[in-house]
C-alpha cells in the first residue's frame, strides 16, 4: 500500500489539515521512507522514470554557499540501483546548489527545477583531472583536463533537462586565470557526455561556462534542444554546443550568445584524430539563433581530423556574428569535411557570410604530419539572405589541395555602407554558383542555367519523446 498527497486536488486540503494535526506531514505509507512532497512536475523526455528523489533527500542545501558535491554523488549512486527497474530521476528543487563535478548514471534523468540554479564551484580541487581524449592527445588548452561540471561516460539512456532551470559555471574566475596563463590543464566544460547512447539535453539555461558548454563526444543518438546558452562575447572558448566524433545527433531550437563558435562540429586533432578514426556524421541542426561577434554561427573544425560528413543545417539565424558557416582546417589535419547541406539561413550584421580557412595552424604537439592534407568537398549552400555585410566570402583552400564541389545558389547579400572592394576573395577552391548577389569570384563562376544546390532529405533519427509526470511523492527507499 502506498499513500501520497496530491495538493492540487480539491479534497486535498482536508487531508492536509488532518495530517498536520497528527504531525504526519511529508509522510508516505508502505516501504518508502523520508519522502519530500513537492509540486507536481511535468516534462517531456525520451524516457520517463519509475523512481524519483529530490536532492534534499540526500542532504542537499540550496543556500548558494554549502558545497553539494557529496549530495549529488550520493543521490546518483543510490538511484543507480534502479537502472534495471524503470530507471530513476533526481529532482534539483528551487535553490542555489553549489557543487563541483559529479557523474551521471544510465537510465537516469537529472531534472533542474525552473527556480533552481546549479552553481559550478570556483575551486579546481572539486573538478578531478581526467584522462585526455584519445582523439586529441592533449587537453585542448594544453596539459590534462578537468572533469566537466556534469559528466558521464559509457552511459545508456540519460536525460539532462528541466523547467528551464539554470547551470551557472561562474566562469569569470576561470577566464581570468586562463588569460593570465595560470593554467597548465584544460578548463572544465558545463556538460560532457562520453561513449554514450541515447542522450537528451534540453530545456535548460547555461550561463558563463569556464570553457565549452555542451560537449557530447564518442556518442550516438544524441538530442539537444531548447537550450539557452549565454556568455560574454569576449569570454574565451565558450563554444555553445560541440558534437565531437558523434553520430546521429539532432540540435534544435537553441539560442546562443557566445565568445566563440555557437556550434562547433569536431572529430579530433591532427594525428590523434585520424588515427582514432571516429567521424562526426548524420548531424542535423535546425532553428538555431546565434550571436557571436568574433566567431562562427556553425563551425566545421578546426579539429576535424577524424572526418565530418552528412551534416544538415536549416532555418538558422545569425545576428552580429563574424561568419555564417565556417570550415576551419589546415595542413596536418588530415581527415575530411564533405557532404554538407545548408539552407534557409538569415544573417544580419556579419563580417563574412561564407568563410573557409585552409591555414589553421594550431597543433597538439610536434608529432603532426605535414603530409596529412584534409579533403574538403561537396559543400552546398542555398536559399540565404544577409544584410549589413562587410565581406561576402573569404574562401581559402590549400595549395595543391583545393576545396572542391562548392555549390552556392539563391543567395542575396546586402552590404554595409562601407563594404570591402573585393567581395569574394577565393584561392584554391572550385565549384559553381547560381543566382548569387554580389557576383561571386571566377573560381565559383555563375552558371548560365539556373539551378538549386542539393539538400537531400536528412535521416530520421527515430526519437520519440514522452510526457513524464512526477506527482510529488518521492518513491525511493533511503
Amino acid at each position: 500500500m502506498e499513500f501520497c498527497l496530491n495538493l492540487r486536488k480539491p479534497h486535498a486540503m482536508g487531508i492536509v489539515s488532518a495530517v498536520l494535526v497528527l504531525g504526519l506531514l511529508n509522510f508516505c505509507l508502505a516501504e518508502w521512507q523520508t519522502p519530500s512532497v513537492v509540486e507536481p512536475i511535468e516534462y517531456q523526455a525520451i524516457k520517463c522514470r519509475k523512481h524519483s528523489a529530490a536532492l534534499t533527500d540526500f542532504g542537499g542545501i540550496g543556500d548558494g554557499k554549502t558545497m553539494n558535491t557529496a549530495a549529488f554523488i550520493s543521490a546518483i549512486e543510490h538511484l543507480s540501483q534502479f537502472a534495471d527497474d524503470g530507471g530513476a530521476e533526481l529532482i534539483v528543487p528551487p535553490g542555489n546548489w553549489l557543487t563541483g563535478s559529479f557523474n551521471l548514471t544510465s537510465h537516469f534523468t537529472l531534472y533542474v527545477h525552473k527556480d533552481a540554479v546549479i552553481l559550478g564551484a570556483q575551486d579546481e580541487s572539486v573538478y578531478p583531472l581526467i584522462e585526455v581524449l584519445p582523439s586529441y592527445g592533449v587537453g585542448r588548452d594544453g596539459g590534462g583536463r578537468y572533469a566537466s561540471l556534469i559528466f558521464g561516460t559509457n552511459l545508456t539512456d540519460v536525460v539532462i533537462t528541466g523547467g528551464n532551470g539554470t547551470l551557472n559555471g561562474q566562469g569569470q574566475y576561470w577566464w581570468d586565470k586562463f588569460r593570465a596563463k595560470k593554467y597548465n590543464d584544460t578548463r572544465p566544460y558545463l556538460i560532457e557526455i562520453m561513449y554514450s547512447d541515447h542522450v537528451e539535453i534540453s530545456n535548460l539555461t547555461l550561463i558563463d561556462s569556464p570553457s565549452w558548454n555542451v560537449h557530447p563526444v564518442y556518442s550516438s543518438n544524441v538530442l539537444v534542444h531548447d537550450l539557452t546558452i549565454l556568455a560574454p562575447i569576449d569570454s574565451p572558448n565558450t563554444d555553445g554546443i560541440n558534437p565531437d566524433s558523434c553520430r546521429k545527433v539532432r540540435i534544435e531550437d537553441c539560442f546562443i550568445v557566445s565568445g566563440d563558435d555557437c556550434i562547433a562540429v569536431k572529430s579530433g586533432w591532427d594525428q590523434y584524430g585520424y588515427n582514432f578514426g571516429m567521424p562526426t556524421q548524420d548531424l542535423i541542426i535546425r532553428r538555431l539563433t546565434c550571436i557571436s561577434p568574433d566567431s562562427a554561427t556553425i563551425a566545421l573544425g578546426s579539429e576535424m581530423s577524424g572526418g565530418i560528413k552528412n551534416v544538415w543545417a536549416e532555418d538558422i539565424t545569425a545576428i552580429n556574428t563574424q561568419s555564417g558557416i565556417r570550415i576551419k582546417t589546415g595542413i596536418g589535419r588530415g581527415g575530411y569535411v564533405k557532404d554538407i547541406y545548408v539552407r534557409r539561413m538569415t544573417m544580419k550584421t556579419m563580417k563574412y557570410v561564407f568563410w573557409m580557412t585552409g591555414n589553421y595552424g594550431s597543433h597538439p604537439d610536434p608529432g603532426w604530419d605535414p603530409n596529412a592534407l584534409p579533403v574538403i568537398k561537396n559543400i552546398n549552400y542555398k536559399d540565404m539572405v544577409a544584410e549589413n555585410v562587410t565581406y561576402s566570402a573569404r574562401l581559402d583552400g590549400i595549395p595543391n589541395d583545393p576545396f572542391t564541389g562548392i555549390c552556392i545558389s539563391n543567395v542575396t547579400i546586402g552590404l554595409t555602407e562601407k563594404p570591402k572592394d573585393l567581395q569574394w576573395n577565393c584561392t584554391n577552391v572550385a565549384g559553381a554558383t547560381s543566382q548569387v548577389i554580389p557576383k561571386p569570384c571566377d573560381l565559383l563562376a555563375p552558371s548560365i542555367e539556373v539551378f538549386n544546390c542539393s539538400f537531400p532529405h536528412p535521416p530520421h533519427l527515430h526519437v520519440k519523446r514522452k510526457t513524464c509526470t512526477n506527482r510529488g511523492c518521492r518513491k525511493v527507499e533511503l
